[in-house]
């Protein structure tokens, strides 16, 4: 590689207070649209706004979180440009004196070691409106919802010391998770409440020069922000390839062509102190107050279950990344299961189920209490993990009881030896030459066998008994 990639992530969090960050409108911009507006979001003349004490507090643990500074001042400016997504002709927003400055996180690098990764600067803004673009006819139009106008946002502005793709896609999943612990945000890539604008630049390796820089907009997942800046990586290292200069300009990510592709040039209004809301002055009383809000964070929680519990480092890691599946996982231990195979089932079953649903743990009917309870099925040999992956689904949206579902799905495990017995003895007499390959050796026939006699005892038989009869059978 003649080149090295430098990247910075600036990213815009919406923080899910109660009400928009200086007026009373609620903060729902799901809702229909233009319903949530007045005279202070639409910025009608002589309307006077209001810091939200909530959205401050939300942001301040959110900064706590990622261990920044709290600044013992902090104020709004006027960020000046003029769309129409903007009712005022500016944005308010802190450029000249942030909440909060110096803070980082710790992510797993592509070697398997840890590598910190510096925050610049977090501060506060408030969000602009919605613009939806339609086709009257054949008339292309555009539409304003100002229901999003004066969200309260946080924007963390990252160092550029990431260096690869990898990196960068393990510090948005870390920041994700430590932001929803506070319960500050939502975090939802999908959703849009937290929205990253990648600025990616090459230079020669070895050198620490910063060369001009692209921004890329429209990632709408972590696994589009990695392909993103690897497409970006491999375009610019083109350009220089054929002497070609990289221009200052934005971009945004073709998800379905999975490409960049530019949207605009680069360019920054003037940033003037804003004369109507008052300055943020921070206590040392205050931030002690705040500090002894914030939760028990993964790194910590991780290090707790190490301790307690006896999982590995990486069951431990899966356990505390999500505060609502660390919380589930304790509440599921106090049901008396063993905690390996509770975080295993938890991981490996529970996590890809909801995913697939694009769903959290809490928008589901599962409880802790059911899935204990589904887990101490299979532990008593009731049913088989075959069995109890179809339970699982069904509990996610079922009110019924594990037991209700087993019987009325008939998943009840067969566990009768000489009905079994009796099963085997078929499937081996009509395979007398696969009975032969594995008495000359051939291993891989048992793993056969068990498909045919799990698919003859229709995924009820009790593997452990089955897998004892085949070999005294076979032997």
């Amino acid at each position: 590689m003649k080149y090295e990639a430098v990247i910075g992530l600036e990213i815009h969090v919406q923080l899910n207070s109660a009400t928009k960050m200086f007026c009373d409108c609620p903060n729902r911009p799901g809702d229909e649209p233009n319903r949530n507006t007045c005279p202070i979001c639409l910025w009608f003349p002589g309307a006077l706004p209001q810091l939200s004490q909530e959205a401050l507090e939300k942001a301040v643990l959110a900064c706590l979180a990622l261990n920044c500074r709290i600044q013992p001042e902090s104020a709004f400016d006027q960020k000046v440009y003029y769309y129409p997504d903007l009712p005022k002709g500016f944005q308010l927003s802190q450029h000249h004196k942030p909440l909060a400055r110096n803070g980082w996180v710790d992510i797993l690098g592509e070697d398997g070691g840890n590598k910190r990764l510096r925050i610049h600067h977090i501060h506060m803004e408030e969000d602009v409106a919605k613009l939806v673009h339609e086709t009257e006819g054949k008339t292309p139009i555009s539409l304003v919802d100002f229901n999003r106008a004066g969200i309260p946002l946080i924007e963390i502005v990252s160092e550029a010391d990431m260096r690869n793709p990898h990196e960068a896609m393990e510090y948005v999943k870390t920041l994700r998770g430590q932001l929803r612990y506070t319960g500050s945000a939502e975090c939802s890539l999908e959703q849009g409440t937290l929205r990253v604008d990648a600025n990616i630049s090459l230079r020669p390796r070895g050198t620490d020069e910063l060369n001009t820089k692209v921004e890329v907009k429209n990632m709408n997942s972590i696994r589009n922000v990695g392909d993103a800046i690897a497409y970006e990586i491999i375009r610019q290292t083109e350009c220089l390839e054929k002497g070609e200069p990289i221009v200052l300009h934005t971009r945004l990510w073709d998800p379905e062509k999975r490409v960049t592709a530019p949207m605009r040039g680069k360019f920054s209004g003037p940033c003037l102190p804003d004369p109507s809301v008052a300055k943020i002055v921070v206590t040392d009383d205050w931030l002690k107050e705040m500090q002894g809000r914030l939760p028990e964070m993964p790194a910590q929680k991780a290090e707790r279950f190490l301790r307690e519990y006896g999982l590995t480092p990486e069951e431990a890691s899966n356990m505390s990344l999500e505060r609502d599946l660390a919380e589930f996982f304790e509440a599921v231990l106090k049901q008396d299961l063993p905690s390996r195979k509770v975080a295993s089932w938890i991981f490996t079953h529970l996590v890809p189920a909801l995913r697939d649903r694009n769903q959290t743990i809490r928008e589901t009917l599962l409880t802790a209490e059911r899935f204990a309870r589904l887990l101490s099925m299979l532990e008593k040999d009731l049913i088989n993990a075959h069995a109890a992956k179809e339970v699982l689904l069904q509990l996610l949206s079922s009110g019924e009881t594990p037991e209700e579902i087993v019987e009325k799905g008939r998943f009840r495990q067969v566990s009768d030896a000489s009905e079994l017995e009796s099963l085997i003895d078929r499937i081996l007499a009509e395979h007398p030459s696969d009975v032969a390959d594995f008495r000359k050796g051939n291993a891989k026939v048992m793993g056969f066998f068990m498909g045919l006699a799990m698919k003859a005892s229709q995924g009820k038989g009790n593997p452990k008994l089955l897998k004892e009869i085949l070999t005294k059978r076979l032997s």
